[in-house]
């Protein structure tokens, strides 16, 4: 029995990048008139997971890559200020899932993503915040990936973790922090090399009983 169930949140708990769109454009009209790139959903979602900095040079082709990354940073503290406004819904069942989880499993998230980004998930969701352990993300840690899946797994003292994402990297950082992996297939991304699939979070459910 594993005892404990480590998150990604992109792609995994929720899909906030029709949200996200709408802040970054917001941003780019009103500051950097300069860049021509635009801004979608569907270029969000082949981008999140990375790390913050190369999610901005692959998203603002238009401008040199060191003003991309001063640009997404700008973006990100104006992303989070918009979506605890705005809100954003997690997956279909995914919270009763959380609940029946937290019965049993201590929770944790591990996202690429920047300062007070998983914060924004409990500002819009403060009851979730109950059930999460604890969390971890290179905005705070200045680490990849792997390196704080094996963070939160240390200071918890973990012995049989098991990570949940949507993406190859997800994948490839979990088997680098020796944690067998979930794919959810219903996020964003396409995973070839994984232990276990979902298609929707109460699958999850089943899926932990076996």
């Amino acid at each position: 029995m594993y005892d404990g169930i480590i998150f990604d949140l992109d792609g995994t708990l929720w899909d906030s990048t029709e949200k996200v769109a709408v802040a970054f454009n917001e941003i780019l009209r009103d500051k950097y008139p300069e860049v021509t790139d635009e801004v979608t959903a569907e270029k969000l979602k082949g981008l999140f997971g990375r790390l913050l900095d190369d999610i901005g040079v692959n998203l603002f082709k238009s401008v040199p890559p060191k003003k991309a990354i001063e640009i997404i940073h700008k973006c990100c503290e104006y992303e989070n200020e918009y979506l605890a406004e705005h809100g954003v819904d997690l997956y279909p069942g995914m919270e009763q899932t959380i609940k029946e989880l937290h019965k049993k499993y201590k929770l944790f998230i591990v996202s690429n993503c920047q300062e007070g980004y998983i914060q924004c998930l409990f500002k819009i969701h403060p009851h979730l915040e109950e059930y999460f352990t604890d969390y971890e993300y290179p905005g705070r840690s200045g680490k990849p990936k792997a390196d704080n899946i094996k963070m939160v797994v240390k200071r918890n003292n973990l012995l049989r973790p098991i990570y949940i994402g949507d993406t190859a990297g997800d994948a490839k950082a979990s088997k680098e922090a020796g944690v067998p992996f979930i794919y959810a297939r219903y996020g964003f991304g396409q995973v070839d090399e994984f232990d276990y699939v979902i298609d929707s979070p109460p699958e999850l459910l089943k899926l932990l009983e076996k």
